[in-house]
């Protein structure tokens, strides 16, 4: 039994970017993540202990998310790697960083990305 999982609109304040204000100032984030896996044994069982641990997704996310980088492509990498790691029965799953008001010059809400793996 396929299931996808999705934990959406996580909020955090980071130190992303590639200008020096950015590093120092920081910025707003939010992140959605959405993971498939195969969810029978917890449909089965309703025990916990069977199903993907949505806590500590959200806690990884939470650790990353604390890690400076410049781009926004290295802390989705490391999300999902920590994530696959951290949970062998992931089929896929898919990361969306947007860093809210980015410094472009404009009148921009946010400028996001998405990766899967």
């Amino acid at each position: 039994m396929n299931g996808l999982i999705e934990i959406e609109g996580m909020e955090f304040y980071a130190y992303h970017g590639h200008f020096d204000v950015e590093k120092k100032v920081g910025n707003r984030f939010l992140v959605d993540v959405r993971i498939e896996t195969n969810c029978e044994a917890a449909a089965k069982s309703d025990q916990l202990e069977d199903a993907l641990d949505y806590q500590l997704v959200y806690q990884i996310i939470k650790e990353e998310m604390k890690i400076p980088s410049d781009l926004l492509e290295n802390v989705c990498t490391r999300i999902l790697s920590r994530l696959h790691t951290t949970f062998s029965e992931i089929d896929l799953a898919t990361i969306k960083v947007s860093k809210m008001n980015p410094p472009m010059g404009g009148q921009i809400e946010k400028v996001s990305l998405t990766l899967s793996l």
